[in-house]
């Protein structure tokens, strides 16, 4: 663990809260970066409870996850907040990739580290999730029961609304369409040997006719 050198953060710091980098891995195998937030008066021989955060999708913990963080340790918890895998200053060479698998497993690696701490009670472990990340830390704590709390913020279902469409708009058709669209990207990203990256635009018009 280090203190913040060139501290990015947006949101207003509290100088008396301690912060400080850490780094720990998952069982994908990345590298997570994450800041830990220290409660006020903290005394390295007492037992804290602790609550682990992450989200937006694509956020960084120098944003509202940061501030979920440190608003909590003013209120005597430790935090992590936490980049999500291929996100920030977390490893993967593909960048922003959304993988529930994998980010349900940051959770429960975020766990690990907070829990390995000796001023942690492990029986007061919470996490939450904000946006994007909320349907991911309620699928952490359905299998995960280290997790003893969770709470979302302005949470949605990203695998549902990626599937299904924004309350459910997408038609059968149109997600016929995605599929062999996904399918075709995959045979010209594996001929060129990369990954498509960016906005992706779906070859349909508003009568569910592909362009």
């Amino acid at each position: 663990m280090s203190k913040l050198a060139n501290d990015t953060r947006v949101f207003k710091i509290n100088p008396e809260i301690d912060v400080q980098n850490v780094r720990f891995k998952n069982r994908f195998g990345f590298i997570l970066a994450g800041h830990l937030y220290l409660p006020l008066n903290f005394d390295s021989n007492k037992q804290y409870p602790a609550i682990v955060i992450s989200g937006p999708f694509g956020a960084v913990k120098e944003q509202s996850s940061g501030l979920y963080a440190q608003t909590l340790a003013e209120k005597g918890f430790v935090t992590v907040a936490f980049d999500q895998s291929t996100t920030g200053e977390s490893s993967g060479s593909v960048r922003n990739v959304a993988s529930p698998d994998i980010f349900v497993e940051d959770f429960s690696a975020a766990v690990d580290f907070i829990g390995l701490q000796k001023f942690i009670d492990r029986e007061r472990i919470g996490a939450i999730g904000i946006c994007g990340l909320g349907s991911h830390v309620l699928t952490a704590v359905s299998i995960d029961v280290r997790i003893k709390a969770v709470a979302t913020s302005v949470m949605y279902d990203m695998s549902d609304s990626m599937w299904m469409g924004l309350n459910n708009s997408k038609t059968e058709k149109q997600r016929e369409i995605e599929k062999q669209t996904l399918a075709n990207q995959r045979w010209e990203d594996a001929e060129k040997g990369t990954s498509a990256t960016g906005l992706h635009e779906l070859p349909f018009d508003g009568n569910d006719k592909p362009l």
